[in-house]
C-alpha cells in the first residue's frame, strides 16, 4: 500500500461533475421492475440492442460503480449513502447486500467503482473503490458479513477529480483509474498515485511485469480516468475528462505518459515523451465516464452530453464516433456489459447537476441480440 499527501485544492473544470448541492426531491425506496418483452434471451455473441431498453431499477440514489456476480445477478453502489445493492436482470425487489463502512461523500467522493474478483467461486471477494475522511482507498470485502479489508490506499482526494473506476484485466490483475485530486503536477509524478491508472495484485501489490518493478503505476499522465475497458485482443482503452476543451478516449499501453496537465486532447507530444488519444470530444459533447466493450464497439456513457457514445474500434484504433440515446435519459454515468452479452446503463441525475426524472436513478438493461 502506497500512502502519499492529500490534495484538497479547487480548480475549475468541465467535467460536467463538479460539486453541486444535492437535489431537494424525496428519494424513493430503490425498486427493481422488468419490461422485457415476453421470450426475450440476450447471447454474449450478440450486439445489444438499444432500441429494446428495460428498466431493471429505479429509485437509486446516484449509482456509480456497477459489477456482475456470476449467476447474472448485479451489483450496484449507491456514491452518497455508501450501499451496495443487487439488482436482477429478471425483475424483483432491489435489496441492500453490503454497506461500506467510512464513505465520505463531499463533491464527487463517495462509494465509487465496484469489481467482483475473477475468483469469486471460491474467495467470495467484492472490491470498491471510495473516498474515506483522509484519502481514496480500495477494499475488498465479502457480501453480508465483516469489515471491509484495505487492498490500497494513499490516494489523494479531493471535492473533484478522484477518479475511481477499478476492473479485473484479462491477465487477472487489478486496475485502477485515479485522478489529480485537482493538483496537476500529480500526473506527472511517477511516485503519485494520483492521476494514473494503476495495476494491482488482488492483494493489493505492485501487479508483476508494471513498467518499473515494485511501482503500481501502469501508465501516468492522466487527469480523471473513470472508464476502464479491454477488447478482444486484450487490449485496454480509458475515457478521461478534459478540462476546458477536449474529452479523450485512450488506447492505454504500459509505461505510456497521455500527456496531462501539458497536453489537453491531441496535440504536441513532445518528440513522442506523450501519447495522443484515440477520440476526442468536446467538454459538451462528453463528459465520459464509464465504458464497455462489446463485440468490436466501444460503448462510452457521458455526463454532461447525456448520451451513449458508440466508437467502431479495428485492431486498436477507433473508427467515426456516433451518439445513441441523445437526451432520452439525462446524464449516463457507467455502461457495463453483463455475463449474458446485456449492456447495462446507470443514470446520474440525482446528483446535483441532472435534471431529475420520474423514477431517477435508473439502472436500464439492453439485451444482445441473436
Amino acid at each position: 500500500m502506497t500512502a502519499v499527501g492529500l490534495a484538497v485544492a479547487l480548480t475549475a473544470c468541465g467535467d460536467g461533475d463538479d460539486p453541486a448541492p444535492p437535489p431537494t426531491s424525496p428519494v424513493p425506496t430503490p425498486t427493481t421492475t422488468s419490461s422485457a418483452t415476453s421470450g426475450a434471451t440476450s447471447s454474449p455473441n450478440g450486439a445489444p440492442d438499444l432500441a429494446a431498453p428495460q428498466q431493471v431499477a429505479s429509485g437509486i440514489e446516484v449509482p456509480w460503480g456497477l459489477a456482475f456476480l456470476p449467476d447474472g445477478n448485479a451489483l450496484v453502489a449507491e456514491r452518497e449513502t455508501g450501499r451496495v445493492l443487487q439488482v436482477s436482470p429478471g425483475g424483483g425487489a432491489a435489496r441492500q447486500v453490503y454497506r461500506v463502512p467510512g464513505v465520505s461523500a463531499v463533491g464527487e467522493g463517495g462509494l465509487l467503482g465496484l469489481a467482483v474478483s475473477p475468483a469469486y467461486a471460491t474467495d467470495r471477494y467484492v472490491y470498491a473503490y471510495f473516498t474515506s475522511d483522509s484519502d481514496n482507498r480500495i477494499v475488498r470485502f465479502q457480501l453480508g458479513g465483516g469489515n471491509p479489508a484495505v487492498v490500497f490506499d494513499g490516494i489523494s482526494k479531493a471535492s473533484n477529480h478522484n477518479g475511481g473506476r477499478i476492473a479485473f484485466g484479462p491477465d487477472g490483475m487489478l486496475y485502477a483509474g485515479t485522478g489529480d485530486a485537482a493538483e496537476r503536477s500529480s500526473s506527472q509524478d511517477a511516485d503519485d498515485p494520483n492521476g494514473k491508472i494503476l495495476r494491482l495484485t488482488p492483494e493489493g501489490e505492485p501487479a508483476p511485469g508494471n513498467p518499473r518493478a515494485g511501482s503500481p503505476v501502469y501508465s501516468l499522465g492522466h487527469r480523471n480516468v473513470q472508464g476502464l475497458a479491454w477488447d478482444s485482443a486484450g487490449r485496454l482503452y480509458a475515457t478521461e475528462f478534459g478540462q476546458n476543451r477536449l474529452d479523450e478516449v485512450n488506447r492505454i499501453e504500459a509505461g505510456k505518459n497521455y500527456g496531462w496537465p501539458e497536453v489537453e486532447g491531441k496535440g504536441d507530444t513532445d518528440g513522442g515523451r506523450y501519447t495522443n488519444p484515440i477520440v476526442t470530444w468536446s467538454t459538451d459533447e462528453a463528459s465520459p465516464s464509464g465504458a464497455a466493450i462489446a463485440g468490436d464497439t466501444l460503448y462510452v456513457a457521458a455526463l454532461r452530453g447525456e448520451r451513449l457514445w458508440t466508437v467502431p474500434l479495428r485492431n486498436g484504433t477507433a473508427g467515426e464516433p456516433r451518439a445513441e440515446l441523445e437526451g432520452r435519459y439525462g446524464r449516463l454515468r457507467t455502461v457495463a456489459v453483463a455475463p449474458d452479452g446485456a449492456l447495462w446503463l446507470t443514470t446520474s441525475n440525482r446528483d446535483g447537476r441532472g435534471d431529475v426524472q420520474a423514477g431517477d436513478d435508473k439502472v436500464l438493461r439492453h439485451p444482445a441480440r441473436q
